[in-house]
């Protein structure tokens, strides 16, 4: 399977950026439970214009990365891992799987309950945690595991972004809505027109963050429509589209996400905290993560390849998508990110992102350890246990 050199450049950037989470996240967690705890979580609380530095953070510069994930979305539907059916179906399908079983493992634990709108927590992939925990396997990890888990990852953000925009959306103002999508369908007709400046782009997405942020439909959601408004052209080089997403790349994966990161699990653990981990909340969430992902993956692709809808690269045995279904229970920012939309209390808010982190750390630890026993380099090729109607050639 041929590699681009976007891709490649995508992964060891989206690696080093998710050594640069965990360190970020193991620091904020320190300091949380420190001596500086006061100033330090005083700090994230700072009003600035109304909203705290952390409201700012969730909500302002979180839309930016959700542009860069929205351009990237773009990137893989025209040209990229998801442009050609045969690729696309196995992740499609699999970050499927990886999204409604983990759901159905929180709904199963809170059905009824106050927190049963937490059923969203447990559906997404952290793209940066999870390629970083990859990379850590070193150059014998197959092409196509690499580009599979991208892949799935990327559809999963999609699926996170439609989640948020219909199920985490509370009143709508209407007005404020319709001044938003006027200025995204005024975007839409200057890509139409051709127009390649970035900069009445630009100012149109925060034009339209700016009525989004006050119609009751998440902000961030502008990021994603902004991108598609962008043009695309033939995405090479010169291309609007690519020269934006270069451009921000860098300053999201070390600046905004290690923000997000430090902001949000600046998490005091209470003296009860353990006692906790067997609440409804955070059963629904542990296996969401840890059993649903792998699970779901696992068996909706196995599932679509056995009655032909799939085809499991040449390379690749089933073994290293069960290890890679784990690596997708690293929910983290995007979890993270659900969590407050789910719920308005500290206290289930708290308790949520300390199992998140918990959640994700064992999955990751889990599918490295296992796919550190089954990607061998003198056993990377068709597997010989596989039917016949799972194996291709990846020309």
């Amino acid at each position: 399977m041929k590699v681009t050199h976007l891709f490649e450049d995508f992964f060891h950037s989206e690696k080093a950026a998710g050594l640069v989470l965990m360190a970020c996240t193991i620091l904020s967690l320190l300091l949380a439970n420190s001596g500086a705890s006061a100033g330090y979580l005083h700090f994230w609380h700072l009003e600035f214009s109304g909203h705290s530095v952390s409201h700012w953070i969730n909500d302002g510069l979180m839309a930016i990365f959700f542009l860069l994930v929205g351009l990237e979305l773009e990137r893989e539907v025209y040209i990229g891992e998801l442009s050609s059916l045969k690729n696309a179906l196995l992740p499609v399908v699999a970050a499927l799987g990886g999204m409604l079983v983990p759901a159905g493992f929180h709904f199963l634990f809170n059905r009824g309950t106050d927190t049963q709108a937490g059923a969203g927590i447990p559906m997404a992939t952290d793209i940066a945690f999870a390629l970083a925990a990859l990379s850590l396997l070193g150059k014998r990890v197959p092409n196509s595991l690499k580009i599979f888990l991208t892949a799935l990852a990327v559809i999963d953000d999609l699926g996170a972004i439609l989640v948020i925009a219909i199920f985490y959306t509370g009143s709508v103002a209407w007005m404020n809505l319709i001044a938003a999508l006027s200025v995204y369908g005024a975007l839409l007709l200057l890509n139409r027109l051709k127009v390649r400046n970035l900069i009445p782009y630009l100012i149109g997405g925060a034009v339209m963050w700016y009525f989004m942020l006050h119609s009751g439909i998440h902000a961030t959601i502008a990021g994603v429509l902004t991108a598609f408004a962008i043009p695309f052209g033939n995405g090479d080089e010169k291309s609007t589209s690519f020269i934006l997403q270069r451009f921000l790349h860098r300053p999201i994966a070390f600046g905004v996400l290690p923000l997000f990161a430090l902001a949000n699990t600046a998490v005091v653990l209470p003296n009860d905290w353990v006692h906790s981990l067997v609440e409804a909340n955070s059963l629904g969430i542990f296996t969401g993560l840890f059993l649903g992902k792998p699970l779901g993956i696992f068996v909706f692709s196995l599932g679509s390849s056995l009655i032909g809808i799939t085809r499991l690269p040449s390379d690749l045995k089933w073994t290293h998508i069960l290890g890679t279904g784990f690596l997708g229970g690293i929910g983290f920012t995007m979890s993270i990110f659900i969590t407050f939309l789910a719920f308005n209390k500290d206290a289930i808010i708290d308790q949520s992102k300390i199992v998140i982190l918990i959640s994700s750390l064992l999955a990751g630890v889990a599918g490295f350890f296992l796919l550190n026993i089954w990607v061998k380099p003198e056993t990377v090729g068709v597997d010989s246990t596989r039917t016949p109607s799972t194996q291709y050639d990846n020309d």
